[in-house]
Formats: C-alpha cells, sequence, structure tokens
C-alpha cells in the first residue's frame, strides 16, 4: 500500500468529526469567555470602591482588551483559511486563561482592605482632641498605599486585558467562518443562531456568579470565613471578594479550550461535498501573498470593502447599537444599585434575567430567517420596525427611577441648635477621608458619624464588632439625636422588578435583529472576501464601539457625580450621584445610539431598493 493511498484511508476518520459537534463546542468556549467578560463587568463597581477608581477609568479598564484585538484582527484577515483554525482558537482560549488569572494578582499583592481610618477607627466625633478636621490634602501612610494599590491595579489588569484582547481574536471570525464554510445549505443562519443563543447564557451566570462571590468579605482568604466583620452586605463600604470567580473562569475558559486541538482543519460539509487530499494540497498552495505584501495591500482592500455602501452603514448602524449593549452591561448594576438601592445579590439576578431574554431574542430571529427567508431588501424594514419598538418602550424609564437622597452638606443644608452644619462638628477632628455613611433620626443622611456629631456609640449584642447605634449627635436636630449605621432607605424600591422587566422586553425585542443583520454582513460581500469582511466588522465594531463606549458611558456617569471622596488631596471614587442627572445621561446616551442606528439602517433600505431597481432597468429584456 502506497503513501498516498494510506492518507485517504485516514481522511474518513479525521472527519469523524462533524459541524455540529464544533458548533457545541464553540458555544461552550464562547459561553465561558462571555462568562469572564459578564462577570468582569458584574465586579466593576466592586473593582471601583476597593480602589477608589472613576467610572471613566473602570471603564477604560473594562475595553483595554477592544485595543489588542484591533490590532491583531488584521492578522485574522490575513490568514483566514491558511491556517489550522480550531487549533489556533484553542490556543487563543488557552491565552484568554492566564489573562483571567493575571486579573487576581492585584488581590494577592495589595495590603489588606482598609474601609475606616486606622487612628479613628469607628468615626465618632472626638471633643477632647480639639485638633480640627484634618485637611483633604493631608496623606498619611495607609493613605499612600491605598494609592500604590491603585497604581498596580492599573499596570496588571492593562497588562491582562491586553492579553485577553490577543486570546479572543480568532474566536469568532475563525469560528464562524468555519461553521459557515462546512455547514449545510440554509443551515448557517440558523447554527450561528443556536451559537450565540448557547454562549449568551455565559453572561447570565457570570452575573449570577458575581452575586455569590460578592456576598463573601474580600479577604477571605486572610481572615477566614468565620472572621467577625464590623461592615454588613448593605453598607455602601462593603467589598465582596469579587477575585474568586475570576479563578472560576480560569479553569471554564481551560476545559472549553482543549476540545478544538482534535479538530481538522477541514471537514466535509453537510451537503456531503468531501474535500479530497489533492484538493486541500492545492488550497493550501493557492494563497502566494506574503504577509508583507499583504500588510500592503491591506489598506486598498480595507477602503474597497468600505467603498460598499451597503457593508458600511450596516456595520455602522451595528456599532451604534453594540454601544448600547456596552454601556448597558458594564454599568447596568452601578445604575441599579444607584438608583433604587438594589443590593450585589439583586443586581447580578436582575441582569442574570435579562439575558435569557437575549438569548430568546437571537434564537428567534435566527428562527425567523431561516422560516421567513428575509431578503437584503426586507432585513433593514425588519430591523428599522423592531428597534423603533424597542426604543419606544424604552421612554418609561425616564420617570421610574428615585430621587436623589439628602445628604447633608451634599445636597442638603439646615440650621441646627449648634448653628450651621459645619460648626456642629467643626472641633470633632474628622478624618478628611471619612466615608462611613450614616442615616439620622432626622431623615438625612451624614458621610460618617462624626460628621453628624455623634459622640457616643451603641454596639451590636449579637456581634462586638459592630455598631448598632449612633447617639448625642450635635449636627442632628430633634430631642432624640441619632443616626443608624448605613445609607438611608430608598423611596422607590418598588421601582427595580418593573425596570427590570422593561430593560428585558426591549433587549428580547431588539435582539431579534442580531442575526438577521450578521447574516447581511455574510451575503453582501463575495464569498472569497467573507473572512476578511468579517474581520473588517469586527475591527470597526471594536474601534468604534466596544472600545470607546464604556469610557463614554463612564464619563456621563461621573458627570453627575456631585460628592467625590478624597485621598492624599486627588479624587478617589464618587460617594453620591444626582440621581435624576444619572438616569437622564445614562438613558438618554443609550437612546441617542439607538436613532443613529435606526437613521443609518433606513437608509441602508432605501439604497438596496434603489439598487435593486438599478439592476432591475438594467437588465435586458430577454432575462425579465
Amino acid at each position: 500500500m502506497d503513501l498516498h493511498s494510506s492518507k485517504n484511508m485516514k481522511r474518513p476518520a479525521a472527519f469523524r468529526c462533524s459541524i455540529k459537534l464544533f458548533v457545541l463546542c464553540h458555544g461552550f468556549l464562547q459561553f465561558s469567555q462571555l462568562l469572564y467578560t459578564a462577570y468582569f463587568k458584574s465586579i466593576i463597581t466592586t473593582i471601583e470602591r476597593r480602589y477608589g477608581l472613576s467610572s471613566y477609568s473602570s471603564g477604560t479598564i473594562s475595553s483595554l482588551n477592544e485595543v489588542s484585538n484591533s490590532l491583531l484582527i488584521v492578522f485574522v484577515s490575513y490568514f483566514g483559511n491558511r491556517v489550522h483554525r480550531p487549533r489556533i482558537i484553542g490556543m487563543g482560549g488557552l491565552l484568554m486563561a492566564v489573562s483571567a488569572t493575571i486579573l487576581t494578582l492585584p488581590h494577592f499583592i495589595s495590603q489588606r482592605y482598609e474601609f475606616s481610618d486606622l487612628h479613628n477607627r469607628h468615626d465618632i466625633c472626638n471633643l477632647t482632641a480639639n485638633h480640627g478636621n484634618a485637611s483633604e490634602t493631608d496623606c498619611g501612610r495607609d493613605d499612600s498605599r491605598r494609592l500604590t494599590d491603585t497604581n498596580n491595579l492599573w499596570v496588571l489588569m492593562a497588562i491582562a486585558q491586553l492579553l485577553f484582547g490577543v486570546g479572543s481574536v480568532p474566536i469568532q471570525p475563525f469560528g464562524i467562518s468555519y461553521i459557515d464554510d462546512f455547514a449545510g445549505p440554509g443551515n448557517s443562519p440558523l447554527y450561528i443562531a443556536i451559537l450565540f443563543a448557547v454562549s449568551v447564557f455565559g453572561p447570565a451566570v457570570g452575573y449570577l456568579l458575581g452575586g455569590v462571590v460578592l456576598r463573601i468579605y474580600v479577604d477571605v482568604d486572610k481572615i477566614g470565613l468565620g472572621g467577625d466583620l464590623e461592615l454588613r452586605q448593605s453598607d455602601p463600604r462593603w467589598v465582596g471578594a469579587w477575585w474568586i470567580g475570576l479563578l472560576i473562569t480560569t479553569g471554564c475558559l481551560v476545559l472549553t479550550s482543549i476540545p478544538y486541538f482534535f479538530f481538522p482543519r477541514k471537514m466535509s460539509s453537510e451537503d456531503n461535498v468531501i474535500v479530497s487530499e489533492n484538493d486541500m494540497e492545492d488550497d493550501f498552495k493557492k494563497p502566494n501573498v506574503s504577509l508583507l505584501d499583504f500588510l500592503k495591500m491591506f489598506p486598498r482592500m480595507f477602503v474597497h470593502l468600505l467603498l460598499s455602501p451597503l457593508f458600511l452603514m450596516l456595520v455602522l448602524a451595528q456599532c451604534c447599537f453594540s454601544s448600547v449593549i456596552a454601556g448597558l452591561t458594564t454599568f447596568l448594576n452601578k445604575f441599579l444599585e444607584r438608583q433604587y438601592s438594589a443590593s450585589s445579590r439583586l443586581q447580578q439576578h436582575a441582569s442574570a434575567v435579562n439575558l435569557p431574554a437575549v438569548a430568546v431574542g437571537m434564537l428567534i430571529g435566527g428562527v425567523i430567517m431561516k422560516k421567513a427567508g428575509l431578503s437584503l431588501k426586507t432585513i433593514p424594514r425588519f430591523s428599522v420596525v423592531m428597534l423603533t419598538i424597542s426604543t419606544l418602550l424604552c421612554v418609561p424609564l425616564f420617570f421610574m427611577g428615585c430621587p436623589t437622597q439628602k445628604v447633608s452638606e451634599v445636597n442638603h443644608y439646615q440650621i441646627v441648635q449648634y448653628g450651621s452644619i459645619p460648626l456642629c462638628y467643626s472641633n470633632c477632628s474628622c478624618p478628611a477621608n471619612a466615608f462611613n455613611p450614616v442615616c439620622g433620626s432626622d431623615g438625612v443622611e451624614y458621610i460618617s458619624p462624626c460628621h453628624a456629631g455623634c459622640t457616643n456609640v451603641t454596639k451590636d449584642p449579637n456581634n462586638m464588632h459592630r455598631f448598632q447605634l449612633y447617639t448625642n449627635c450635635r449636627c442632628i436636630s430633634g430631642s432624640q439625636s441619632h443616626a443608624t449605621p448605613g445609607s438611608c432607605p430608598n423611596s422607590c424600591p418598588h421601582f427595580l422588578l418593573p425596570v427590570i422587566l422593561v430593560i428585558s422586553l426591549v433587549s428580547l425585542i431588539a435582539c431579534l435583529t442580531h442575526n438577521p443583520m450578521y447574516m447581511m454582513v455574510l451575503r453582501s460581500v463575495p464569498s472569497e472576501e467573507k473572512s476578511f469582511a468579517i474581520g473588517i466588522q469586527f475591527l470597526m465594531m471594536r474601534l468604534l464601539a466596544w472600545l470607546p463606549a464604556p469610557a463614554l458611558f463612564g464619563k456621563a456617569i461621573d458627570t453627575s457625580c456631585i460628592w467625590w471622596k478624597m485621598v492624599c488631596g486627588r479624587k478617589f471614587s464618587c460617594g453620591y450621584y444626582d440621581n435624576n442627572i444619572l438616569r437622564n445621561r445614562y438613558l438618554g446616551l443609550q437612546i441617542g445610539y439607538k436613532i443613529m442606528g435606526i437613521v443609518l439602517l433606513m437608509m441602508l433600505g432605501w439604497k438596496v431598493k434603489r439598487t435593486q431597481e438599478y439592476s432591475l432597468e438594467k437588465r435586458p429584456e430577454g432575462l425579465l
């Protein structure tokens, strides 16, 4: 038996891996990838609190992976079918696992989390000291260590996010093109819909995982589960064990990456067309263009693709809707916390409820695409109608918010028996960086017991490390001047469930358009440019949506801040927001992006109609 016959006998065994099995494996890998992404976004507010970041900074960190991804997508476009796509996907998955591990390092190299001033631990008004109040520019040793921890966080998380971007480069372009190449006729849209529907449960699990681990104290590895804590989970200074979930996602990424090393470079398609060994060898030899030549050709190919009005308008519309998703996924938990005083557990559960709606919308959109056979002409019309409905449903959210609580010296001022508010605690030696909110018996919130002028404290009999009541508060009016630990209760928590239901309905309707628009990209370019078009699509979506949008939404949120915590004379993190401004700017930015996307789709539909009419006019009479 010659060598050539031996190769042909082994070839069918290599093709025993069906495209359906690949779809399943790819769904699990994207599940793990999105599990990590969603989990990271679910803990971003906790990281803000732990390391004193602004929303702009946290949004920037969360999108840094798009930088390396955008740079390397060019090489993905070049290699296309030239490489062993499954194997490259598996290597990318393992690199993402490494980056998830690096993200945990800030916890292990940082000092223990200190939530109070060490010299005046309970922030009680100390009248005997009579040293006045500390200046905001004072910088003690512990404050300097906090800033050092923040700088270390930036370095490590930047490295990890950039590595994650490198690892995620081949996942979708190679995976989707591999499925589209070997799926049977008409099955590609359904397979891709199933792929996205399976993978979208990754974020749901990611948010649920965040809800579980954030109920564990951040330094559980240092003090143990049984350690007595002064903080309660409802305390605004509480920081959960954000790093635990990253270790779990690392394991998921490793396990789901291994199967890719056993898939063949090419397989038989579902229409039973077998690729022979000689054909495969010819295909491998076909691309003679070197990488250097490709890089020289890339600008011309890029411009040529962008000169296609259909492709350009469609991708720009997708960028608008992707920006909405980026802002929603990054800061939804923070929005719910600030607007409705939702606990971390409720935030994660609310986010997890929204994701199944997204999955259902994507799956139904794929079924509609397959059953109704939406054409290039009908896809824009269908998308405009669905997205207009989803935009109109967002309007009630502007009126379903809570007013900002009354916070002394932040947005509320009054005169009490001791004179103006600053005088009532002027001799209390209040720490400059004090942030230990208490709710006064007058219904006003104070940034610390010291700023409320409280001189005594009653301990909780069930936990001697916690405090039950602050008394003799000189800044609180009334005969019974006292304050309880924590923020004052929110006035409209009943809005939380309706808001989540509205957001879920909006997401479901909007996601009906996901698969049709995605397939329109594949069908609006020649077959030989498919991989390149997917690469350019992802490049533009990263550069115009996933990279800038989180930082832009974070900046909008920061502009609604009315009181910043200060450490060593610099802003550490926001303590209080104006809820009305926060709600209007956060939701308004999403509506603005949606309107731009809808306008682009309307222009796209008009262009498709004109193109088809022009083609009919130019067609010879004999072909009509």
